[in-house]
């Protein structure tokens, strides 16, 4: 993004906030307000490209407004904003709710999703007996005349409320999936921060397929979504007391508490602190969805009066049972996983020899044959973001599945670094093949334990194949100090002709397709090596999608 983008971005901004048409003196004040230097003519200049472009519109002579369309381009162009604004989001609800849990009474953060049938509500019904949930206190209302169904459940940001306004600073930490065994927690099996992600690490786990949160009601063993939280260890006795004070009420979902500096259900607790899992606030909402229901989820989107809430039942029989307190191995983190695999990539960039990371894919042998077309016909109409280069790998178990193995990005910081240059993976995207291109969603990679393209994937949320309107394909970002740009153009520039999907190389301090970089640094726009299979997935044909796998030779592998 350039200099004059951004500012237009900016301009778009304060455009959002205002209620009224604005003219070009106050918005060159704002800017100024936010560092600035740019008078009413430059602002006039700005305002016009704006217009043209519809994402403007003048009112008379009162000023200007901004449109759906500048909206749109407002959501999307400060993505590199919505990475921190997640986290942000939560500590503004936390600090806002102000429930008084002795006389049940202020502001408590909710969940509002929609459902379409009355069956819906029935569902949900069981779940909030189950007692997975945080709370039974529920707000249903209807709207439309189409059997729509707003739905208000307690979010568990709720009980960090609490707990701040008991003097309890709570540190949110990561939300992902929890393993249960015999009805007992056992481990995270995947987490994502809440820290620089552009979607609430819940949403991103919430889609059927990744959850089983109704076999655990019936049998005792599933996954569930769950939030886990780092709290000062002095605190521990205090916050068990108003736990257990909030149970009685009917607020609740706490799946364990730590002792002092003990890892809890795989997730590491530094020294001085404990460790907090609750369950996920959307899980009566994740349970329709693994039954096919139509469900729009939104998570923590707003704070409401908790005498609005009723319970929805009174026949609470939790499910599970206590953890057991067992040493277990912390969980891997995938950044960690990844730099053993990035250390141990060989290619040659002169010989084109050598070993490279790859993606695993897999699927029924009876089907190979359309995916391959796919692949190629993906690759033909757009090969300048989609990589060419597979190697179809026996199934390890199932002899009537094949595996289909592709580049993964990671590829490239590996074979930068071994050329001596620092290269470190910062966030896998979801990238708008619009004009300009830019990133609409991003997940770091640090703080991560699934890879942020598998998320994307399961989600649905690619167009790889589209025809009409702008196709969005996995993308990664790269951050390489600046020292060594010039060595690092070189071998890109190698690496892209060899065809390893080099999108973009940019600039120090600049918004490369609106994401972001430390300073001193420059990014680096690759393509994603799950693209291919993205196409695969998005033509009907099921793919059992597998990401960072394994090293194989780069010239064993064919071209589409």
């Amino acid at each position: 993004m350039s200099e004059s983008e951004y500012r237009m971005i900016e301009i778009l901004r304060i455009l959002s906030a205002q209620d009224k048409p604005t003219g070009s003196k106050v918005i060159a004040d704002e800017l100024r307000n936010k560092g600035f230097n740019l008078g009413e003519r430059a602002v006039r200049y700005h305002m016009k490209i704006l217009d043209e472009n519809g994402y403007t519109e003048r009112v008379g002579y009162s000023g200007r407004q901004i449109t759906d369309k500048g909206l749109e381009k407002l959501e999307k162009g400060l993505i590199y904003d919505q990475v921190d604004f997640i986290h942000s989001k939560f500590e503004e609800m936390i600090y806002l709710t102000d429930f008084n849990y002795i006389n049940q009474s202020g502001n408590v953060v909710v969940n509002t999703s929609t459902v379409y049938n009355e069956e819906s509500i029935n569902i949900m019904k069981n779940i909030f007996e189950s007692g997975l949930s945080v709370s039974p206190y529920i707000n249903l209302n209807r709207v439309g005349n189409d059997g729509e169904i707003e739905v208000t459940t307690l979010c568990g940001t709720t009980i960090d409320g609490i707990l701040l306004n008991e003097g309890i600073a709570s540190q949110l930490q990561y939300g992902g999936l929890l393993k249960i065994e015999d009805s007992r927690p056992i481990e995270f099996t995947e987490v994502i921060s809440y820290k620089k992600t552009s979607i609430t690490p819940l949403d991103a786990f919430s889609n059927s397929g990744l959850t089983s949160i109704l076999d655990v009601i019936n049998e005792g063993n599933g996954i569930v979504p769950a939030n886990f939280r780092l709290l000062p260890g002095v605190s521990r006795q205090k916050t068990i007391g108003i736990v257990e004070k909030l149970n009685k009420i009917g607020i609740g979902g706490i799946i364990d508490i730590s002792e002092e500096g003990n890892d809890i259900l795989g997730v590491p607790v530094p020294d001085g602190m404990i460790g907090m899992a609750i369950i996920g606030g959307i899980t009566p909402f994740c349970a329709l969805k693994e039954i096919g229901e139509e469900i729009d989820i939104k998570i923590a989107e707003e704070i409401c009066d908790f005498k609005t809430l009723t319970p929805i039942t009174s026949k609470i029989a939790p499910v599970l049972q206590s953890a057991k307190h067992e040493k277990r191995a912390k969980i891997p983190f995938l950044l960690s996983k990844s730099w053993n695999l990035i250390q141990q990539v060989d290619f040659d960039v002169e010989k084109r020899k050598g070993d490279i990371i790859a993606n695993v894919s897999y699927i029924s042998k009876d089907e190979l044959n359309d995916a391959l077309d796919i692949m190629k016909e993906t690759y033909d109409n757009n090969p300048k973001y989609i990589n060419p280069y597979y190697k179809l790998m026996n199934h390890p178990s199932d002899n009537d599945k094949i595996g289909i193995a592709t580049i993964c990005s990671l590829s490239i910081d590996g074979i930068l670094i071994k050329n001596g240059i620092m290269s470190t993976p910062k966030y896998g995207g979801l990238l708008e093949l619009a004009e300009p291109p830019l990133f609409i969603d991003l997940i770091s990679y640090n703080g991560t334990t699934v890879d942020p393209h598998k998320i994307f994937l399961s989600k649905n949320m690619t167009s790889i194949t589209r025809d009409v309107g702008p196709n969005k394909i996995l993308a990664s970002v790269k951050e390489i100090p600046y020292i060594s740009r010039d060595h690092a153009i070189h071998l890109l520039e190698i690496l892209n002709n060899i065809g390893f999907s080099i999108y973009k190389i940019g600039k120090p301090r600049e918004l490369v397709y609106n994401s972001k970089v430390d300073n001193y640094n420059f990014g680096v726009i690759t393509g994603g090596g799950l693209n291919s299979i993205g196409a695969i997935k998005e033509k009907g044909i099921d793919i059992e999608v597998k990401a960072i796998e394994k090293l194989i030779p780069f010239e064993e592998m064919d071209r589409l």
